[in-house]
């Protein structure tokens, strides 16, 4: 089976080369958030969902959300994927269909309370 994520600029496309220039720049001029891990960075493009994001040596990911540098979570029993944000308004939305795991995972992250 093929990788479905590359570090190789040559499998990136313009668009994703414009997305890498911008994560950079914010990358040098936001403030990184408190929890990622500054090791071992890469950036990394997802060709299944288009996704460009620097992810480090404890498989964390930072990506751009309106411009702004944040965490983007993966749940660990369920796979749900989002920024803080998004995976707490699915929770309050929804919170049965979130299992224990996950709501531990959201917990220990400060996504939900």
């Amino acid at each position: 089976m093929k990788n479905i994520t590359t570090i190789d600029l040559s499998e990136f496309g313009y668009r994703e080369i414009e997305k890498a220039k911008n994560l950079l720049d914010a990358y040098l001029n936001q403030d990184i958030p408190n929890e990622f891990y500054e090791n071992k960075i890469k950036i990394m493009f997802n060709k299944r969902s288009g996704f460009v994001f620097l992810t480090n040596s404890e498989y964390q990911v930072l990506m751009l959300n309106d411009g702004k540098l944040e965490m983007f979570y993966s749940l660990p029993y369920e796979g749900e994927e989002g920024f803080a944000e998004e995976l707490k308004e699915q929770y309050l939305e929804d919170p049965e269909y979130f299992h224990e795991e996950d709501i531990k995972y959201m917990k220990d992250y400060n996504i939900i309370d």
